[in-house]
């Protein structure tokens, strides 16, 4: 009995090497062209980046005037912008004491105006917090904490497109306590060194 398990497992294991001896991976596209020597033959799909920080992409903010040029918010991987339509990625908040990003925003009327709110907008059970909004003058080079450090997850900002002084932010509070600041916050002054983000109260 043993011996006869013992041929069927054998002559089962020769039967798969035979078939993957005998597959040939070389197919055919429609027009009978060889897949192999296709024009397309050499095209794959890749990642562009960021690469391997964060795993979760909260934001992008493009620049409309120039397309070339946008930041990618992540989750817990901080800030990157490329120039040159995504062929390559530089980080532009590793100095700040949070790399957790939930929104990112460019001023329609100032391409170096770069709002960011940190705490990811994602509410789930590893959800990472930040401290505040940061601002930026220079484009991505430097940046300026700019208020509301408790509300620690940030999900939304606009700056306005016609008035860059005038900003919204939305901000989530704790997802799991009470306290803090949440809502939506209105600041008029953004030039100034101490914002002061006004809580909106919506009417329905």
């Amino acid at each position: 009995m043993p011996d006869t398990r013992f041929v069927i497992r054998a002559f089962g294991f020769l039967s798969i090497l035979v078939l993957f001896f005998l597959w040939s991976p070389v197919g055919f596209t429609q027009d009978g062209e060889s897949a192999s020597t296709s024009r397309f033959a050499g095209l794959r799909f890749r990642e562009i980046g960021p690469a391997s920080p964060a795993g979760r992409i909260d934001d992008f903010a493009v620049l409309e005037s120039n397309p070339a040029i946008f930041y990618v918010a992540t989750a817990t991987g901080g800030l990157w912008k490329t120039v040159n339509q995504g062929t390559t990625f530089n980080t532009v908040f590793d100095n700040e004491t949070t790399s957790s990003i939930g929104d990112v925003a460019i001023a329609p009327t100032d391409a170096n105006l770069v709002w960011v709110g940190t705490g990811e907008n994602n509410n789930r059970q590893s959800s990472s917090w930040g401290d505040g909004v940061y601002k930026s003058v220079d484009g991505g080079k430097s940046w300026k904490n700019m208020g509301l450090r408790d509300s620690k997850h940030i999900a939304r900002i606009i700056v306005d497109p016609v008035d860059s002084d005038v900003v919204y932010v939305a901000a989530l509070g704790s997802l799991w306590g009470a306290g803090g600041e949440r809502g939506i916050y209105q600041t008029t002054d953004h030039c100034s060194d101490l914002l002061f983000f006004d809580r909106i109260t919506l009417e329905f």
